[in-house]
């Protein structure tokens, strides 16, 4: 027995005695795989995240209560330059790194893997490059020098699909073989958040690899929901899935429903129970602007359904009469324009009906002035969005009430516009805790920080009941490799 196979055989045996693996999580954000992994069973002992405001949050919510514990768990730290053996010490493991985990995840960033991230790169730098150059393009190169100091039984990383297509280079096949030299057995596959009970079309690739000395292979777990993918997203599916064919030997096929799965959750069911918000309809300057720790009462007259108990009543996250997150932006424009949108409309639309609305006011007036005075702008700019609507079709959309969302991003944190509340009378986008909900974080989760900030740590997240459904799956996997190991030793004594 060489000696990885050795600390492989004491991880086990401490398992077997019932307990929980210890779970190191990198690049963490503000905790939706976290929470996730911590739900299905796991031990988070220690994290790295180098953004400030989703340390805050990662800290309020899962931290030891002691102002010691608060300081390291909310200090940023850079996963390049940090160093695995002051991790463990600052965390107070009391552990030699290859001893201190039993888990290592990682979401690392994908800005420079996602299409719509290499977009941004390129109008920002002029260079079509650009994203091949981004440093965060290599942190998979630094993620792989932590396996190797910290030696887990178990490895998660979570990406956008189209990391398996990032130039045409699959970049999960490349860990995958390098985690097979390392002694690793490794799956990675497409998994669709709406699929796993969480109301929005989410699609994320995981890869999941077990130390080949437990002799089990990762398995993924499969739907509890359905519905059928937009067209959009089963293009974006395609692309991202080009390269696998011909080099993904440890690709797994996605995982497809069986029998018959209730339908996805729809927005409605998720939201409908949440507070109602109507102030900004009152008082469009809102001379005192919410702020995202406010509270307000869950709306009485609506039963909750059965997601909405669940994220109400999730273990340590639980609530009862009122919840915080009720912060939204504040455009007083655009509020009529957003009630008179029929449910799936576009930005083109939205276009369309603020013009009536322009035309409407002119009717309105005593004596409408005429087109090009500056009256007439200043009505026109009062009434109608300036966007370009060639290069914003899809900046805003209104919720389908009886489908999934489509996908929440991190530019949610500037622009709320592209999940418009569907319900009519609010006139509204949605509130930080509405995004919240449509990522499957509990009620009882607080977020730090301004607004815009909590919407974009909601939306960098991993859905939390995504993350069960994976962490489940691993935890499974441990289970047989320690009963394995068990009857092993039976046998020999």
């Amino acid at each position: 027995m060489n000696t990885d196979d050795r600390l492989a055989k004491r991880k086990l045996d401490r398992l077997a005695t019932g307990a929980a693996p210890k779970l190191l999580e990198l690049c963490s954000g503000c905790g939706g795989l976290t929470l996730g992994l911590k739900t299905a069973g796991f031990e988070v002992v220690a994290h790295v995240e180098d953004n400030a405001e989703a340390n805050r949050t990662y800290a309020l919510n899962f931290a030891p209560n002691d102002p010691a514990s608060l300081s390291q768990w909310s200090r940023p730290r850079d996963m390049v330059s940090q160093s695995i053996v002051e991790l463990v010490a600052d965390f107070g493991l009391n552990a030699e790194p290859r001893e201190a985990f039993d888990v290592l995840a990682a979401g690392l960033p994908c800005q420079a893997f996602a299409r719509i991230g290499r977009s941004k790169l390129r109008s920002v730098t002029g260079d079509d490059e650009a994203y091949r150059n981004d440093p965060r393009a290599s942190l998979y190169r630094r993620f792989l020098q932590i396996v190797d100091e910290t030696r887990p039984l178990a490895i998660l990383v979570e990406n956008v699909p189209d990391i398996m297509n990032f130039g045409g280079h699959n970049v999960p096949e490349e860990i995958a073989e390098e985690l097979q030299v390392r002694g690793y057995v490794t799956r990675y596959t497409l998994l669709n958040a709406a699929f796993y009970g969480v109301p929005q079309i989410r699609e994320r690739l995981f890869l999941v690899a077990l130390d080949a000395s437990l002799g089990i292979t990762p398995i993924f777990p499969g739907p509890t929901h359905f519905v059928e993918l937009p067209r959009g997203y089963k293009n974006s599916r395609t692309a991202a899935l080009r390269y696998v064919k011909e080099s993904g030997l440890h690709f797994e096929p996605i995982p497809k429903p069986i029998g018959e799965l209730p339908g996805a959750v729809c927005t409605e069911a998720a939201l409908a129970d949440l507070p109602l918000i109507l102030d900004h309809l009152r008082d469009t300057d809102l001379h005192r602007r919410p702020k995202v720790s406010d509270r307000l009462p869950y709306r009485k007259d609506i039963m909750p359904s059965d997601y909405a108990q669940i994220m109400r009543a999730w273990s340590g996250f639980s609530t009862a009469m009122d919840v915080s997150g009720n912060a939204i932006r504040l455009t007083g424009r655009d509020f009529p324009i957003f009630s008179r949108m029929p449910c799936g409309g576009d930005y083109l639309v939205a276009l369309r009906i603020a013009r009536q609305l322009f035309e409407e006011k002119l009717q309105f007036e005593t004596m409408p002035p005429a087109p090009g005075t500056t009256s007439y702008k200043t009505l026109e700019e009062a009434t109608v969005p300036p966007y370009d609507a060639s290069k914003f079709p899809n900046k805003w959309w209104k919720l389908d009430p009886h489908a999934p969302s489509r996908t929440l991003t991190a530019h949610l944190g500037k622009d709320t516009y592209s999940h418009i509340h569907y319900d009519d009378r609010q006139k509204r986008m949605l509130s930080v805790r509405e995004a919240a909900r449509l990522q499957s974080f509990p009620d009882g989760f607080e977020f730090a920080g301004a607004m815009n900030a909590s919407f974009r740590q909601i939306g960098n997240a991993v859905p939390p009941l995504l993350a069960s459904a994976v962490g489940k799956s691993i935890m499974e996997t441990l289970r047989q490799a320690v009963c394995n190991a068990v009857q092993a030793s039976r046998k020999v004594a």
